[in-house]
């Protein structure tokens, strides 16, 4: 499978277009403002898209989503606990609490991508998976013609954070780990719906596990390795 990746204005929120060999294609993290670029490559390439999927439910991850879904009729899908942000992506997150610094960085970057925060409108289709309780879901195939992929459960950033990992073909395997795992760091859990011992365990029990030689593409930043995480991040050394 190719991985095709568009850069959101937003917070270098990275989009994914997984592409199977037949055409058919998803995508990964529909960030805010990446709708009219995923569109364009799609048609430029002949793509038939099957589905838009999120790595969790914040807004960074999923403004984009419900246009894209509504404009190929298929699904938004993403984990069944982060489903609910879906209703109000940005309340979920804290920006409309009268709290919200107007002037803070969340604030400046979408005012910058010329994103309303009040005119959100719900996908009309979402099709979540996995479970809603406290306990990590078991990893699930997802599949849309050729295109395939395992989602593996990895709250603590949020609680239905998720990998999805894609199967090399015979080379290294791609994870697509959202706010899970960055190039020397890790998804903050001080927001609504992260939890520090939660991502603990996940860095621990998920992420260390995963073959030393996969490809991580994060949500936000370059791309990494896991070995190379292994042995020079952080978090991961204090999880272990």
């Amino acid at each position: 499978m190719e991985i095709l990746t568009v850069v959101a204005p937003v917070f270098g929120a990275r989009c994914s277009v997984v592409v199977g060999p037949d055409g058919s294609c998803v995508v990964v993290d529909a960030g805010a403002g990446v709708g009219g670029r995923v569109r364009a490559l799609v048609e430029a390439r002949d793509l038939r898209p099957r589905a838009v999927l999120a790595t969790h439910g914040h807004a960074d991850h999923t403004w984009d989503a419900p246009g894209l879904a509504a404009a190929w009729d298929v699904p938004v899908v993403l984990h069944a606990a982060d489903a609910y942000r879906l209703a109000d992506p940005f309340g979920t997150l804290g920006a409309l609490d009268p709290r919200h610094d107007p002037h803070g960085p969340l604030a400046q970057a979408l005012g910058a991508a010329g994103v309303d925060v009040r005119a959100w409108r719900p996908p009309a289709r979402v099709e979540p998976f996995g479970s809603t309780s406290d306990a990590r879901s078991d990893d699930l195939l997802l599949a849309w013609d050729d295109v395939r992929l395992v989602a593996r459960h990895a709250p603590g950033h949020t609680e239905g954070s998720t990998l999805y990992l894609l199967d090399g073909d015979g080379a290294a395997p791609t994870v697509l780990s959202g706010d899970v795992l960055f190039a020397g760091s890790v998804g903050r859990t001080d927001l609504p719906g992260g939890d520090d011992a939660t991502m603990t365990a996940t860095l621990r029990d998920v992420v260390a596990t995963l073959p030393p030689d996969a490809v991580v593409l994060p949500g936000h930043g370059p791309a990494t390795d896991v070995r190379t995480e292994l042995a020079t991040n952080p978090y991961l050394a204090r999880a272990r």
